[in-house]
C-alpha cells in the first residue's frame, strides 16, 4: 500500500493540543484516523477539510486543511513532509523489499517521503547499530530516487549522497560506516579546479558570471562534506590527506 504523505504549507492556528494546517497530499492518500510523524513526535490526523466540507480521505496532488492532533503541530513548517506510520513505524523490511524490485519512479513510496523515513530511521538511536545502517542503505537508495525526480544537477546528487555517507561514517567510524578515503577521493574527483584557482576565483566572486557562482557553491558544499569527514582520516603519506588539507583553507573563502 502506497505511504500517506502530506506537505504542510502553513499552520493556521495550534495550542498544546494540536493545529490547523494548509496542506497537500503528495504521496498515497490521507484518511482521518492515519498518525503521522514530524520527527519524533506523532499527530494524529483528526479531520480534512476541502471546499468547506468535512472528507474523509485526501488523495494525491490535493490540497485541504487538516487538524493535526499533538503538541508538535504548532511547530510544523512551511515545506515539511510528513508521513504516515503505523504504529510501530514503517517495517524496515517493507521498504528494502520495495527498493529491490527496482519500482519505477511513479510508484509509491513518493521520492521525498521514502528519503524522510530513511533519514528518520538512520539517525534514530534508540536502534540497534546494525538496523541503523541498514537504514543509511535505504537513505543513499531514496538520494537517487529523489535527485531522479527533482532532475538535481550532478553535483548536488554528489553533495546529498556524501552527506548520507558522512553521516554513517561520522556515527559508526570507519569501517562500519564507510570508507572516509575513499569518500574524500570520489569527491575530490567531481572538482574541475585546483585549490589555487577556486581561491583566485572566490575572492572575486561577486564579479562572476551567476552561473560560475553557483559552481563555486556547489564546490563549497562538496569540500564541506570533506571536512565532515576529515578528523576521521587516518594519518598517512595517503595523497588524499593531503589533498583535504590544501583544500581546507579555500573552503572558507568560498561563496
Amino acid at each position: 500500500m502506497p505511504i500517506a504523505a502530506l506537505q504542510v504549507y502553513s499552520v493556521e492556528e495550534a495550542d498544546g493540543s494540536g493545529g490547523v494546517c494548509r496542506v497537500r497530499c503528495i504521496g498515497g492518500a490521507a484518511r482521518t484516523g492515519q498518525v503521522y510523524a514530524a520527527g519524533d513526535a506523532r499527530l494524529g490526523l483528526r479531520w480534512i477539510e476541502r471546499q468547506g466540507r468535512r472528507e474523509s480521505s485526501l488523495g494525491a496532488g490535493r490540497a485541504a486543511r487538516v487538524h493535526l492532533a499533538g503538541p508538535a503541530a504548532a511547530l510544523l513548517a512551511g515545506g515539511q513532509v510528513l508521513t504516515a506510520v503505523p504504529p510501530g513505524g514503517h517495517a524496515l523490511e517493507e521498504l528494502e523489499a520495495w527498493l529491490a524490485t527496482e519500482p519505477p519512479l511513479g510508484d509509491e513510496p513518493h521520492p521525498m517521503t521514502l528519503s524522510s523515513l530513511a533519514a528518520a530511521g538512520m539517525q534514530d538511536e534508540a536502534l540497534p547499530d546494525a538496523r541503523r545502517l541498514r537504514w543509511g542503505r535505504v537513505a543513499l537508495a531514496a538520494v537517487e530516487r529523489r535527485a531522479d525526480w527533482a532532475g538535481l544537477h550532478a553535483l548536488d546528487r554528489a553533495a546529498d549522497r556524501a552527506g548520507v555517507r558522512a553521516y554513517l561514517i561520522r556515527e559508526f567510524g570507519p569501517g562500519r560506516g564507510g570508507d572516509p578515503a575513499a569518500l574524500c577521493r570520489e569527491l575530490l574527483a567531481l572538482i574541475d579546479l585546483a585549490p589555487a584557482e577556486a581561491a583566485a576565483q572566490a575572492r572575486a566572486w561577486r564579479e562572476l558570471p551567476r552561473r560560475r557562482i553557483r559552481h563555486l557553491r556547489r564546490v563549497k558544499v562538496l569540500l564541506d562534506r570533506m571536512a565532515s569527514v576529515g578528523p576521521q582520516l587516518a594519518e598517512s603519506d595517503d595523497p588524499v590527506v593531503q589533498a583535504v588539507g590544501e583544500w581546507a583553507g579555500v573552503r572558507a573563502l568560498l561563496p
